[in-house]
């Protein structure tokens, strides 16, 4: 069924959802009564995810009533208006949090001498900056992400430079067989049980360093699908273990 109205062929799915969301020419009462032609009584009525970015809430409850059922979205690919919603509501709890968000490039770091990090060096206006803090977390991603720097002299994690264990012959990274187990992408840091990046040794990176994500290494998140699972896991777990240097 058709969206009522005549969008731009463009970017259909936030223009549904800012439609929707404005409601200048009563979209949701005409998206409702388009519905209703074919509403036969069931108890919930499923939408693709196009129900507002700024107001799903309220959009959703309006179909509602106007349907006398309940209404529910079905998940779509991107551009995805619940992640932009989730992104948004994840910046106002930072903010409602206190967190101070700085987006500029990471070029050093600085250490106490004894194994604990200082403070994470940022670029701006040519100027390098230390941001200090009790512990830090590395979630920059892996080899697709950029977490991961890689060249024909081997694979490197450029932030605070922990070990990236791979074999030192790169035609060992990976197999021939297309669907065969491939070494590359389980590249990425090792680390303990509180998620501290080893050397090459096995020894701790730095007491107050922990990683999660992709920047991880041992799993191959595009076979397994663990990309999520490992991120979600790593992350809380990161998060919670660097919270308890604070305290």
């Amino acid at each position: 069924m058709a969206f009522p109205g005549d969008p731009r062929s463009d970017a259909k799915v936030t223009r549904y959802a800012h439609a929707l969301d404005g409601d200048a020419d009563g979209e949701r009462e005409r998206l409702a009564a388009h519905v209703a032609r074919v509403h036969e009584g069931e108890p919930r009525v499923g939408f693709p995810a196009v129900l507002g970015e700024d107001h799903p809430a309220e959009i959703r409850a309006a179909l509602a009533d106007a349907l006398d059922a309940d209404v529910f979205e079905v998940p779509m690919g991107p551009p995805s208006l619940p992640g932009i919603r989730l992104e948004y509501a994840y910046r106002d709890a930072l903010g409602e949090a206190g967190v101070h968000v700085v987006r500029r490039p990471v070029v050093d770091y600085e250490t106490d001498g004894d194994g604990r990090l200082t403070a994470a060096v940022v670029e701006r206006n040519g100027q390098h900056v230390p941001h200090y803090a009790d512990s830090f977390v590395l979630a920059t991603g892996g080899l697709v992400g950029k977490g991961l720097d890689s060249d024909r002299g081997g694979v490197r994690e450029p932030v605070f430079d922990c070990h990236v264990p791979h074999p030192a012959d790169r035609y060992d990274w990976f197999v021939d067989d297309v669907y065969g187990e491939q070494p590359y992408p389980r590249f990425g840091v090792v680390v303990d049980d509180d998620l501290r990046p080893r050397d090459a040794d096995g020894r701790i990176e730095f007491e107050n360093l922990r990683a999660a994500g992709s920047v991880v290494g041992g799993h191959d998140f595009a076979a397994e699908c663990s990309g999520t699972g490992v991120s979600l896991a790593t992350g809380d777990a990161a998060g919670t273990a660097a919270g308890s240097d604070t305290q």
